[in-house]
């Protein structure tokens, strides 16, 4: 490894990313690379100009995000030019991140170290980014460790940025380990740091699987496998009215609580057209077996103006129903980001949805049972699945459409998501995918049921609530605001230092 470091800074660069861009890849089983991954950008931070090191990082930026992401230009949902713009404007605008933060590194390298500053400057960049309407919390390094249930368990309490900080100290500590002439010292550091996270963890799934269950729920899940880019087309709307319906009739034979259906299942407005619904209501009232569906909808504002909703609605027996609208959109495809602040960016055609997000965190309740749903994007959104299981969810169901990509890495990457949901709020999470994946998670984030893409299919989630909320879901983000703060400092006092070393000595 020593003598890989002395390659030129450019392919250390690209080294770095194709190894970080890898180990995003759930199915790959290529984790582990991300424990090694940073190396090479940690030697080009001490062996560069800050310039040079920033240019190098930006590199290093694109070549991970280009691999890990490359699925965004894969979406069959939309026009190639679109398509391929998504795909570029967001692999260089994540570039940025990386480019300033290796940039402020670098700069203060003679009086901070740089891996001193690393650690909590990574997590202060993934807090950041996961911000504001172009917030993109996917792209966080926990992601390429679901494949390791023991080791992202602290997420119940520092959240996915605990996971990332654990990752850059493993680096860190290699680095050390392949540099120092006293290595000896650094491989007790680095064991002791890999311990204390995978002893956590198996301690954490023992407690968790050892707590009282206060209630079993049984959900029927159901993945129709329908090809998203037709299902609105007018001959085919019989067709998938005909398949939702005898698969509706699958699951109330299996007796559940619950059916859940994925996102926007019938090619209707489900709350606005009363004979669908009526159709639909018939099997609920039949079987007396609620029904969780996502819909698309529509709100009149005024004769001119109306809003759509990408929506859940839940239908009861007893011909009540609840409507939740999605909250967190997904920039470019479903809205264009302050377009309600400035109406005129509405005109802009990119081939997205003009969707308006809803205001409410919707508590649906089964039974004595509350719980809540998530669409799609928003499993990707830590603190919309917190706010659900803050105000009272015993769990958590998913409704999803990753049809638009195929059998790219997307939707493994998406199902992963749910993951490090379950275990940062320890509830259990229940996901039904148009096309796939769908399956059930305990609250220790293990995976009891699976359907893989492309297949048709209805299971029984047999799912056990806990009467337990987590530190991450009391407190939130406060360790990623902490090494912000810290990055701030420490940026601070390298300012101050070199300030005190030119100026006034």
């Amino acid at each position: 490894m020593k003598s890989i470091l002395n390659r030129e800074p450019w392919q250390l660069a690209l080294l770095s990313g194709t190894l970080i861009g890898l180990s995003y890849h759930p199915k790959l089983y290529l984790g582990f690379l991300a424990w090694i991954a940073f190396i090479p950008l940690i030697h080009i931070i001490y062996h560069s100009t800050p310039r040079s090191a920033a240019k190098y990082a930006y590199y290093a930026s694109v070549a991970a995000n280009f691999i890990a992401f490359h699925w965004i230009g894969l979406n069959n949902g939309a026009t190639l030019v679109p398509v391929l713009l998504s795909l570029t404007g967001a692999v260089l605008y994540l570039g940025i991140f990386w480019y300033l933060l290796v940039f402020i590194i670098s700069s203060s390298r003679k009086t901070i170290s740089p891996l001193l500053l690393f650690p909590f400057g990574w997590i202060a960049l993934e807090w950041v980014r996961s911000l504001g309407p172009l917030g993109f919390p996917w792209a966080n390094l926990a992601l390429s460790q679901t494949n390791y249930l023991p080791i992202i368990q602290m997420a119940d309490v520092f959240g996915t940025y605990g996971i990332a900080f654990w990752i850059i100290m493993i680096n860190i500590g290699l680095y050390l380990v392949i540099t120092s002439n006293r290595p000896k010292r650094y491989i007790v550091f680095t064991t002791a740091i890999f311990v204390f996270a995978a002893g956590y963890g198996y301690l954490r799934i023992n407690i968790v699987d050892s707590s009282a269950v206060i209630k079993r729920v049984k959900i029927a899940v159901t993945q129709p496998n329908i090809d998203p880019n037709s299902k609105w087309d007018r001959e085919n709307r019989k067709s998938v009215f005909h398949l939702m319906d005898s698969l509706h009739v699958v699951a109330n034979a299996m007796e559940p609580d619950l059916v859940l259906w994925p996102e926007t299942a019938l090619p209707a407005y489900l709350r606005l057209s009363r004979t669908t619904r009526n159709k639909v209501m018939t099997r609920v009232k039949e079987s007396g077996i609620p029904l969780l569906s996502g819909t698309v909808d529509k709100e009149w504002i005024s004769e001119d103006e109306s809003h759509y909703y990408n929506g859940t609605i839940l239908l009861n027996p007893d011909e009540s129903y609840q409507m939740y609208n999605k909250v967190y959109l997904v920039p470019f495809a479903e809205y264009i980001p302050l377009s309600w602040k400035y109406p005129i960016l509405k005109e802009l055609n990119f081939g997205q949805g003009n969707f308006t997000p809803g205001s409410d965190y919707t508590l649906f309740k089964l039974d004595s049972m509350l719980f809540s749903n998530i669409i799609c994007y928003e499993s990707s959104i830590p603190n919309v699945v917190r706010k659900f299981v803050q105000l009272g969810a015993t769990f958590i169901t998913i409704e999803a459409n990753d049809g638009y990509l195929g059998n790219s890495a997307g939707p493994y990457q998406h199902f992963a998501l749910a993951k490090l949901r379950a275990i940062e709020n320890r509830v259990p999470i229940i996901r039904s995918a148009n096309t796939g994946i769908s399956g059930l998670f305990d609250a220790t984030g293990r995976v009891l049921k699976k359907i893989p893409i492309g297949h048709q299919a209805v299971f029984l989630a047999q799912v056990d609530c806990h009467n337990q909320k987590s530190w991450y879901t009391k407190h939130g983000d406060i360790f990623a605001i902490l090494c912000t703060i810290m990055t701030m400092i420490i940026i601070g006092v390298s300012a101050w230092r070199k300030f005190y070393d030119t100026v006034l000595s």
